[in-house]
C-alpha cells in the first residue's frame, strides 16, 4: 500500500469525530485571523512574548525527553553560555535546541521541506551533544523503540519503530506526501502537520533526538503555513503539561501500527486541543501585556522592569537605580502597582519587599 492511501485510511474519521475536529479547526483559524490584526500593530510586547516562549519551549521540549533544567536555569545558561564549557548532557541539549529553534523562527520561509534539510536540522540539534557526534544528521543504523520517560525515573516502551533498512524509503515517501498535500491544498494545513508529526514519530528515523526534532518540525510547519502566533507562546510547554495525554494519544494509533485498523483520530484531536489551549494562553498573556501598556506610565514601567529583572526589591534599591525620581513618588508607584495586581508586597516596615506577581 502506498503512503497516500495509507494516510487516507489513517485519517478516516467517524461523523462524530469529524464534527469535533471541524469545530477545533474553526476555533484555531478564528484566533489566527484575529491575531494577525494584533501582529500587524507591531506591539513592542511581541518581542518580549517571543523571548519568554523560546525559553519555555527549550526547557519543556528537553524535559519531555528526560532533561532536568528548569526554565530559569535554561535562561541563565543561554545568557552566559560558553560553548566549550557545555559539560552536562542537559546543557548540550538545551543549547542545540535553542540554535535549531532560532534558525526556524528566523528563516522558516527559506527552509525547504526536503530530506537534506531535516538532516541539517538534526545535526544542529545534536551539534553539542558529545555522545551523538557519530550519528547526527544521519538516519539510524540500529533498531530503536519509543520509550516514555516519567518524572519518577521509570520508562515504558510504547511501540517498535521502523527498521533501519526501511527508514530512508519511508521518510522519502512521507516527505513526498507532505509536499504533495501542501501543494494541492486538499487537506487542512493543521491536519497535514499533525499527520506528518505522527508518522515521523512512528518511523523514528534517527538514533536519538526524534522527539525534540518532531517538535521543532511542528513549529517549522506551522510557521510556513502562516500560523505564526505559535512563536509567541510555547507549544512544547503545553505538551509538557499534558505529557501523559501526549503519549496516550500516540499509543492509541501506534499500537495498531502496520495494520489496516490503524487510525490517528485520537492524536489529531489531542494535537488540535493543545493548539486551542495555546491560543487561550497567548490571548491571556497578551491581554496582561496590553493592560500594562494602557495603565502604566514610563516611570511605573521602569519600576516594574527593575523588579522583574531582580525578582524582588526594596524601596531603597529601586531609588538607587531610578535616581531621577523622588522616594515618595516611587512609593506611590509601588502602592499603585500592588493595587493593580502587578506586584506582591511582603514584610513590614524596613523589611518590606516587592515581587513580580505571576
Amino acid at each position: 500500500m502506498d503512503i497516500s492511501n495509507n494516510m487516507k485510511i489513517k485519517l478516516e474519521f467517524s461523523s462524530t469525530v469529524y464534527q469535533q475536529i471541524s469545530q477545533q479547526l474553526s476555533v484555531i483559524d478564528t484566533f489566527k485571523g484575529n491575531w494577525k490584526a494584533i501582529e500587524g500593530q507591531q506591539s513592542k510586547y511581541l518581542k518580549e512574548l517571543r523571548k519568554i516562549a523560546t525559553i519555555e519551549s527549550i526547557g519543556s521540549s528537553t524535559r519531555i525527553e528526560g532533561a532536568t533544567l528548569t526554565d530559569e536555569e535554561v535562561e541563565k545558561l543561554l545568557k552566559s553560555v560558553k560553548i566549550t564549557r557545555l559539560q552536562s548532557r542537559d546543557e548540550q541539549e538545551v543549547v542545540g535546541y535553542y540554535e535549531a529553534l532560532e534558525i526556524i523562527l528566523e528563516s522558516y520561509a527559506d527552509i525547504a521541506l526536503e530530506e537534506r534539510y531535516l538532516h541539517q536540522m538534526h545535526g544542529i540539534l545534536l551539534k553539542h551533544s558529545h555522545k551523538d557526534q557519530a550519528h547526527k544528521g544521519k538516519y539510524k543504523n540500529l533498531s530503536n523503540q519509543v520509550v516514555a520517560n516519567y518524572p519518577d525515573g521509570t520508562q515504558r516502551t510504547i511501540f517498535i519503530t521502523t527498521e533501519p533498512h526501511l527508514t530512508p524509503g519511508e521518510m522519502r515517501g512521507l516527505i513526498e506526501w507532505l509536499n504533495e498535500r501542501l501543494a494541492k491544498k486538499d487537506l487542512h494545513p493543521l491536519l497535514i502537520t499533525a499527520a506528518f508529526v505522527y508518522e515521523f514519530l512512528s518511523i523514528h528515523p534517527y538514533q536519538d533526538g526524534n522527539g525534540r526534532l518532531s517538535r521543532l518540525l511542528t513549529s517549522l510547519l506551522l510557521m510556513k503555513q502562516d500560523y505564526k502566533f505559535i512563536q509567541y507562546v510555547s507549544f512544547e510547554n503545553v505538551i509538557e503539561t499534558r505529557k501523559e495525554g501526549y503519549y496516550r494519544a500516540l499509543m492509541e494509533g501506534q499500537k495498531n501500527r502496520g495494520k489496516e485498523i490503524e487510525r490517528i483520530d485520537s492524536w489529531i484531536m489531542f494535537f488540535l486541543e493543545c493548539l486551542i489551549v495555546l491560543t487561550q494562553k497567548l490571548e491571556a498573556k497578551y491581554e496582561t501585556y496590553s493592560k500594562l501598556k494602557t495603565v502604566l506610565n514610563e516611570r511605573q514601567q521602569a519600576v516594574l522592569d527593575f523588579i522583574k529583572e531582580r525578582k524582588t526589591a526594596q524601596v531603597g534599591e529601586i531609588g538607587s537605580q531610578l535616581r531621577t525620581y523622588s522616594r515618595n513618588t516611587l512609593k506611590k508607584d509601588l502602592v499603585y502597582l500592588v493595587k493593580e495586581g502587578l506586584l506582591l508586597k511582603t514584610g513590614e516596615g524596613r523589611g518590606v519587599r516587592y515581587h513580580i506577581k505571576e
